[in-house]
């Protein structure tokens, strides 16, 4: 058995004239003061900061949970050249991965831990409802930062390869750029040949999420954690023991992005040979973080659709579910992008014979589209146009930032991160507003007391059926499953040359008004114009339902959900009680982002 135990910390950080004092302990507040809150009324939901309070409470009774694995864990045999934990050293690596995955002593003010935008009741994307309806990105450690992006599903991308070039495909344009994680595909898995654990490592020094200044934070704070003595079993004895000098505690009591430290990425002065041992222990993290992705933990293969494929079947879809089915390999066209790895849409002259292939299908082609999508004015992003208390400005161009998403990435963008391939910045052009295809697996999974994302539905007895309100897209523009596929069906049958929030008189937004792309430049043509009917629109969203995990065994953690679910509305029009009109006309697209080279074409960014 091991012994746990629980450490408690007041800090006092000075750092030039700035001054903060924070309560670090377990069940700490989040800091009253200082607060960024450079938003007009109504970007931020009313009850962000109770919210806050449960999604951490919830975390906490995550993390304990894996902190009692741990202890039950027998101790490890190392043995054979190289060295191997023998019998339990997947268990070792899995149950580390999940510490870290809910610490929230990895980010400045010990109170946001990477879990806190991806629990297992919403698939690993975002649990607070009001944050998908109202801001979009979540809230970092220094509150209110925010992000640019909806909090994207990591279940399942672990099985997302390296950052690639498919040059058979598109060859007109250069290829088809395959691979990576992040909806801009900025983490390519170039150095540790795995991009979901370079994602990892991503939030811990992002200015808006975890916000750490220097990634050897994370090795600093894993020397205080309970659970060292399993970091170093998995990765090494004394792979921890890095000499940091005496000012480490207020470098990192401090979100990144402060003017003291004047752009500087590694504020913490070591020296060369604990510099390489921090190094290290980050790319530990990433890998320890990417195989409880990877394990039934996140991506267990429980669904519907795999059950189907059981020999015998375990699960025999409805009538109606396999309609949609049909549909989504069919005259949907899903399949053309979300691969289901079974069926291919034949010939008329052609016929399947073929039986289920062994195969767990990912409903992803790894690839990336641009889909056309409206710029979302919800996305608190656009208005972090002043300095915040620490002297850092989020986005100085408010409107004029256009997320042109891979594009931006090739270019080594404004909000995105350096591009280790050269050869790929000629492509920016042609990648401008795509953004990742991401699995459809889970991308209805919600808690068990809320049992679907859609509003307005009932059940046998004509009783409300509670639902769990999510965002979907890169931008949370959609929010139901039901817009998202009449947006794939109807986005040019209902198009409108005006910003969100502008439809003409007589006209429902996202009804039978679709605003104008926010990047029109490479559109996804394949949809659009899909003819399909309202049936069949029902139809493929049970389709996206049979692919939650939880049907063959429960799934993981999915009941540590203590929110409040949501009744009545309309999925047609869920969400739409909290648009706002954005700029009009639309604000120009800012020079540092549309002025970088290769600059975009052929259509101007508005």
């Amino acid at each position: 058995m091991r012994r746990r135990g629980l450490i408690a910390l007041t800090c006092v950080f000075v750092l030039g004239s700035a001054v903060a004092i924070h309560l670090l302990a377990a069940n700490a507040q989040p800091p009253p003061t200082p607060i960024y809150n450079p938003y007009p009324p109504g970007i931020l939901p009313p009850n962000l900061d109770s919210e806050i309070l449960r999604v951490r409470s919830e975390i906490r009774t995550v993390f304990d949970r894996y902190l009692e694995q741990w202890e039950a864990l027998p101790a490890a045999t190392v043995t054979g050249n190289p060295p191997t934990l023998q019998g339990n050293g997947y268990e070792a690596i899995r149950i580390l991965g999940g510490l870290l995955n809910y610490d929230e002593t990895m980010s400045p003010f010990k109170d946001e831990a990477c879990a806190f935008c991806h629990m297992p009741y919403a698939g690993f994307s975002g649990p607070i409802p009001s944050v998908n309806l109202t801001m979009i990105a979540y809230p970092g450690s220094f509150h209110f930062r925010a992000g640019k992006r909806t909090a994207q599903r990591y279940t399942y991308s672990p099985r997302f390869p390296v950052f690639h070039l498919n040059g058979t495909k598109r060859a007109g344009v250069g290829g088809t750029l395959t691979g990576g994680n992040f909806w801009d595909g900025r983490s390519t898995g170039y150095k540790l040949q795995s991009p979901d654990a370079e994602q990892a490592q991503h939030p811990p020094v992002d200015t808006q999420e975890m916000g750490l200044p220097d990634t050897a934070c994370i090795a600093f704070r894993l020397q205080a954690t309970v659970y060292r003595p399993l970091f170093e079993e998995v990765w090494g004895a004394g792979s921890l023991d890095i000499e940091f000098p005496p000012e480490t505690e207020g470098i990192c009591n401090t979100p990144g992005g402060a003017a003291a430290f004047g752009g500087s990425a590694t504020p913490i002065p070591l020296n060369f040979e604990d510099r390489t041992k921090a190094d290290r222990v980050y790319d530990n993290w990433g890998q320890s973080i990417s195989f409880l992705e990877s394990s039934n933990d996140v991506s267990p293969f429980t669904s519907k659709v795999d059950a189907s494929l059981q020999i015998p079947p375990a699960y025999t879809f409805t009538a109606t579910e396999a309609a949609g089915r049909t549909l989504h390999s069919g005259k949907a066209n899903c399949n053309s992008c979300h691969l289901d790895g079974l069926s291919t849409k034949l010939l008329p002259s052609q016929t399947d014979t073929g039986t289920p292939a062994n195969t767990e299908p990912l409903f992803t082609c790894f690839g990336y589209a641009n889909l056309g999508l409206p710029l979302n004015p919800r996305d608190a992003f656009y208005y972090q146009t002043t300095p915040d208390f620490f002297g850092f400005t989020p986005n100085p161009f408010g409107f004029g930032y256009k997320d042109l998403g891979v594009g931006t990435f090739l270019r080594s963008g404004f909000g995105s991160a350096p591009n280790p391939n050269s050869n790929f910045t000629q492509l920016a052009p042609t990648s401008d507003g795509q953004m990742q295809v991401s699995t459809e697996r889970d991308v209805a999974l919600t808690p068990p007391q809320c049992p679907t994302t859609e509003a307005g539905q009932f059940d046998s007895n004509g009783k409300p059926i509670p639902y769990f309100q999510k965002e979907f897209f890169h931008n949370g523009y959609i929010k139901s499953l039901k817009q998202l596929v009449h947006f794939y069906n109807t986005r040019d049958v209902f198009a409108f040359n005006v910003t969100s929030g502008h439809c003409p008189a007589g006209k429902t937004e996202k009804v039978d008004c679709w605003p104008m792309p926010e990047v029109p430049n490479n559109i996804d043509m394949t949809v659009g114009n899909l003819g399909l009917t309202d049936q069949e629109e029902n139809e493929l969203v049970t389709v996206l339902q049979t692919e939650n995990d939880g049907f063959l065994r429960p799934y993981p953690n999915i009941d540590t959900f203590t929110g409040t679910c949501q009744t009545g509305g309309d999925a047609r029009t869920q969400g739409n009680e909290t648009l706002i009109p954005a700029p009009e006309p639309a604000a120009p697209c800012a020079s540092a982002i549309c002025g970088v080279a290769p600059t975009p074409g052929p259509s101007p960014i508005p």
